[in-house]
């Protein structure tokens, strides 16, 4: 099951709907691959990720502790790839989702973008929102800020 990207509301008459979407996510039986996932508040199951490039990144104390639950402010970056059915609700959803939650970095590879395959790096969440740091073409070359610090040279990334 993936990391759950949105943490405990901080409204306390929320907490009782929480903790059933919690159960809810817990429970769910999903297709062998997929993955379900709690984004502003709704719970969905997402497509098998995709063999090319699907990524969390976390600090190994958290990825080796007990149980299998991420609290969503350990994620550093999320790296997915847009689906063309989701390609709306990564776009927007999962930005959003994943701002509220305080995840410091998201690329986005997506291969459906107006024709023009992208990739956009969002961060600094602050108030549920995040800003757009970079936006490049498939082939151009993107930089992840630290601590990371690398350059990406996304032409290597699948076109669909």
């Amino acid at each position: 099951m993936g990391a759950l990207p949105v943490d405990t509301p901080t409204d306390p008459d929320r907490d009782q709907d929480w903790d059933d979407l919690v159960r809810i996510w817990e429970e769910t039986d999903a297709p062998e691959g997929c993955k379900v996932e709690i984004i502003e508040g709704i719970g969905t199951v997402s497509p098998p990720l995709s063999k090319d490039l699907d990524l969390v990144v976390l600090p190994r104390a958290v990825a080796t502790g007990p149980g299998n639950r991420v609290p969503a402010g350990e994620v550093r970056l999320v790296v997915e790839i847009t689906s063309q059915a989701n390609a709306d609700h990564d776009r927007i959803g999962k930005t959003h989702g994943y701002a509220q939650a305080g995840i410091e970095l998201f690329l986005l590879l997506d291969p459906w973008h107006s024709g023009r395959p992208t990739a956009t790096l969002y961060g600094e969440p602050a108030g549920g929102t995040c800003r757009v740091l970079d936006t490049v073409e498939y082939g151009e070359k993107l930089t992840l800020p630290e601590p990371f610090g690398l350059e990406l040279d996304t032409g290597i990334f699948p076109v669909s």
